[in-house]
């Protein structure tokens, strides 16, 4: 049974940063392989949604995707179309200026979202919203928009949400 995280990275991050790294790390215990697509081509986030659902993920019985901040966008976008079984989204780049959708259908009930207080990028309200809607679990942390300060939290709580996506 092969499992697969795909992880986006979010507008000026790079697809290797701390992030993805510690992440894949965790999702390497777990039995899942890892891939973070570059997408440093482009900053239009319908032009990376289509990067993303560019990949062959024919082989794969569970599908996780994770995204930061754009990452994030990106991957809830293309979740109506994946069907993944899980999405991790960390500081959500929801309802802002210059996106072309505002409104989502991921298709998993199993989202889990974390955001920062701190966050001058994205307004943590956005987050709320979001989860709200879509009755996802939200994590609301004193973290600025990268949130490097809590990735010891939040990679515990990636393991929970990889095995819950496996069971």
């Amino acid at each position: 049974m092969s499992k697969l995280v795909i992880y986006s990275h979010g507008k000026d991050s790079i697809p290797w940063g701390e992030k993805p790294l510690a992440l894949a790390e965790v999702a390497k215990h777990q039995g899942f392989e890892f891939i973070s697509p570059d997408y440093q081509a482009s900053n239009d986030p319908d032009w990376r949604v289509q990067q993303l659902l560019a990949q062959d993920l024919s082989n794969y019985e569970t599908i996780v995707l994770v995204g930061s901040s754009m990452g994030a966008y990106v991957s809830t976008v293309a979740a109506e179309i994946i069907k993944p079984d899980g999405l991790f989204l960390i500081a959500p780049a929801f309802y802002l200026l210059g996106y072309a959708r505002t409104e989502f259908k991921p298709t998993t009930a199993n989202i889990e979202v974390f955001h920062g207080w701190q966050d001058d990028v994205v307004p943590p309200e956005n987050a709320w919203l979001f989860c709200r809607e879509h009755r996802a679990r939200l994590h609301m942390l004193d973290a600025d928009h990268r949130l490097l300060s809590i990735l010891p939290i939040m990679a515990t709580a990636f393991e929970r949400f990889l095995g819950d996506c496996a069971a």
